[in-house]
């Protein structure tokens, strides 16, 4: 039996790559967690399965996961990850690791100052990007490696990450290997009390009943078939307007909605100056994707903001406020560049949003959720924070 080897064993794998890989019976996932042992050792319990609460506008329907069947624990056993890597069982490797886990510089290659890196490379702890190098360079059977991660272009920057780590390591990959790229969506908020006792499963996860991939048809060997997977040419087109226009309303929300005393989406969406700010960041992101792609945008919109006022999904504004200094110079300042010096007032305010979020956030004493809280908070201390803040995105 084929199998999948996915890295990041969260509730959005196990709501989206899971959720379509359950409909392909002769495929099987072992996942791998990187930090903790606790999504294993509850999982197993069960013979790893869970329940997917799928939440719609009008009904709940609930759905049982089988396809995950194992799952290695990275901080446990780092050589078992990487003898998965190189097992010729498995046929792709799926990843949903969130964008700071790539390491990647502002100009999306890898940082090789960055400390994870460095660490890694002089012998220390093991990055995503450094475990893959060392389990490809042992490979001898093609392989296809998929980024589910909101990166644009994610299958290149990752391809380009591994090539620049393994000639820093003095590693040498001589398998056939693929880096597609791909699009993922699927609003998954994280699990409550209430979902688990709904479905009666400790490790169940609510989601939407909407769900979108489109996957760049470059596999290096048997790929799955998954049901209503769009497989295209070139991904890029549809990451932009995803990224663009959903994530990038999505944080204005998050910022905005928080600020305004918010704790879920469909409540930001239902304030009139949020909803028509939202409507205004898509509008202005609509206007720097393909022209093919701008003629679906007023569509794309409509069902966006259908999205965002679902009440029963209960998708908390503060779990997409993290790691702010990360998403927004993708989500909204790279959307800003694109606009080709045009005015840009609502993807603007959506940089204010965070401002004025992070400036609260310090004032009144809170951890921020960021790989970068501490510039954050040093920003905010200083004399000038809204130009310091404005640099730390590069939004100067």
């Amino acid at each position: 039996m084929p199998r999948i080897l996915h890295l990041g064993v969260g509730n959005f794998f196990r709501a989206h790559q899971a959720w379509y890989t359950q409909r392909c019976p002769e495929w099987n996932i072992t996942g791998v967690s990187f930090r903790s042992s606790s999504v294993r050792d509850h999982l197993v319990t069960q013979d790893y399965s869970y329940k997917l609460v799928i939440k719609d506008t009008l009904e709940t329907k609930i759905e049982t996961i089988t396809c995950l069947d194992s799952i290695l624990v990275m901080v446990e056993n780092p050589e078992a990850v990487i003898s998965a890597i190189t097992d010729p069982l498995f046929n792709v490797i799926t990843l949903t690791v969130t964008e700071k886990a790539y390491c990647l510089g502002p100009d999306g290659k890898l940082n090789q100052n960055d400390p994870a890196i460095r660490e890694d490379l002089n012998g220390g702890k093991l990055t995503l990007i450094g475990t893959l190098a060392r389990g490809l360079a042992k490979r001898k059977k093609p392989i296809t490696i998929l980024s589910c991660d909101n990166l644009p272009e994610n299958g290149q920057k990752l391809r380009s990450a591994v090539k620049t780590f393994t000639e820093l390591a003095n590693l040498e990959i001589k398998a056939n290997i693929t880096y597609p790229s791909c699009m993922v969506d699927r609003i998954t908020p994280a699990t409550t009390d209430k979902i688990r006792l709904e479905a009666h499963d400790h490790m169940a996860v609510p989601t939407e009943e909407f769900t979108e991939w489109v996957v760049e048809n470059d596999f290096a060997s048997a790929r799955p078939d998954w049901p209503n997977v769009q497989w295209v040419d070139d991904v890029l087109p549809h990451e932009m307007r995803k990224l663009r226009m959903l994530n990038g309303a999505h944080s204005y929300l998050a910022y905005a909605g928080i600020i305004r005393g918010y704790t879920f989406v469909h409540e930001a969406i239902a304030d009139p100056i949020l909803r028509a700010g939202a409507f205004k960041i898509m509008a202005e992101a609509a206007q720097t994707l393909p022209k093919d792609i701008q003629n679906q945008t007023k569509d794309y919109s409509a069902a966006l903001i259908k999205r965002f006022e679902n009440p029963n999904l209960l998708h908390r504004l503060r779990q997409i406020a993290m790691d702010g200094s990360e998403k927004l110079p993708i989500r909204i300042v790279s959307t800003i560049t694109h606009r080709d010096k045009q005015d840009s007032p609502a993807l603007n305010a959506a940089i204010t949003a965070w401002i004025s979020f992070v400036q609260k956030e310090v004032t009144e004493g809170h951890l921020l959720d960021d790989p970068r809280a501490s510039q954050i908070a040093e920003a905010c201390l200083s004399d000038d924070p809204d130009t310091e803040l404005r640099n730390l995105i590069g939004a100067c």
